[in-house]
């Protein structure tokens, strides 16, 4: 798989966070550059209603099938803003947590904790390395197992309550029995009234084969729905930033309704409507923007609520190529925060407001 945006100044992904940084640095006229702040970290604890569990998930779930209940996994790390709002307004919220305490059993697991785990099959790893094994690139992640131990249901990210309310239902009622979480929730996000918010950046050409191929940029694809609180966030607050957008207008950017007829071509070549590409590319969120290379491989995808860093980090991510050296998305993270605070830039990874160029 060849690099998507190549830069003439250095060839490792890191490397050429920091050489951008450092030459912004420079134009700025810094001769010493003082570190800038690091805003937004959020601490949180886990419930104190979720189970002590000794990680060993077999017995986990088989406790859990006696009593008629299923496992949670949940996925954090210290000082994550997104998980700060899971446990305050999910978690906290007294109708959802009188549901999830019906219907699950919770087990918290650090992202980067050393504590045995003993997955289902019996294999051993630490918290971080079973964490790196499920590929969790984003905190939350929760992860619903059934009777068998099996994922019925993954949320990478945080969702709203609303969200999260449908993912809890569906989970609860077993209805993976009878559909895909993506077709239980698109049914209800395809039905809002409204039209979508534009963009002029979106290409209006429906073959994103083309848009690919003959492009040495990634391809973006923003699945959106009408009347949607989060849709409308994302292009008021985030787009709206001028560093944000800068970044945006590095790749191809394609606008598809989650329930709309309209008929395309998707990256891979085939052709379809971008309804039911959504359903089988397991939309369940909008907005969610998923990322294509030249031979309509998907490399990486946002599907949950992210706010400006986070969002601006996961095209940097794509854009050069990181990708393809860095596997852990939060490694990436954490380095492209390092760099921007190493050449004067304040980071927020909470906020809605960029502080550089």
């Amino acid at each position: 798989m060849r690099i998507l945006h190549a830069n003439p100044f250095i060839a490792r992904p890191c490397r050429l966070v920091a050489a951008a940084l450092w030459l912004m640095a420079c134009a700025a006229g810094a001769s010493e550059v003082e570190p800038g702040r690091f805003l937004g970290a959020i601490p949180s604890e886990k419930p104190t209603w979720f189970k002590e569990s000794f990680l060993e998930f077999e017995e986990d779930v088989a406790e859990a099938a006696d009593v008629g209940k299923r496992v949670m996994l949940y996925f954090h790390q210290e000082n994550c803003p997104y998980c700060a709002r899971l446990v305050e307004e999910n978690f906290g919220e007294p109708a959802i947590r009188a549901y999830i305490v019906d219907h699950f059993d919770g087990i918290a697991l650090n992202l980067w904790g050393d504590r045995e785990v003993v997955s289902i099959g019996g294999r051993f790893f630490t918290e971080k390395t079973f964490a790196a094994a499920l590929e969790v690139q984003y905190t939350p992640t929760l992860l619903f197992l059934d009777e068998r131990g099996k994922t019925v249901l993954r949320l990478n990210g945080y969702y709203p309550p609303e969200d999260f309310r449908a993912a809890l239902q569906y989970v609860a009622q077993k209805r993976e029995q009878d559909q895909t979480f993506a077709d239980f929730r698109l049914a209800q996000l395809a039905g809002r009234d409204g039209e979508l918010i534009d963009e002029d950046f979106f290409l209006g050409e429906s073959n994103l084969q083309t848009i690919a191929r003959g492009s040495e940029r990634p391809l973006a694809v923003y699945f959106e729905s009408p009347g949607c609180i989060e849709c409308a966030t994302l292009h008021a607050r985030i787009l709206g930033d001028a560093a944000t957008r800068k970044l945006v207008l590095e790749a191809d950017n394609v606008q598809l309704g989650v329930g709309s007829p309209r008929p395309i071509v998707t990256p891979d070549g085939e052709s379809t409507t971008a309804a039911d590409w959504a359903r089988r590319l397991g939309i369940a969120y909008t907005p969610s923007v998923i990322f294509f290379d030249a031979d309509g491989n998907e490399v990486m995808r946002i599907g949950a609520f992210l706010k400006t860093f986070h969002f601006q980090s996961v095209y940097a991510y794509v854009l050069e190529g990181a990708y393809l050296d860095e596997p852990e998305f939060q490694r990436y993270l954490s380095a492209r925060a390092d760099h921007l605070r190493e050449s004067g830039f304040d980071t927020d990874i909470w906020g809605y407001e960029s502080f550089h160029d």
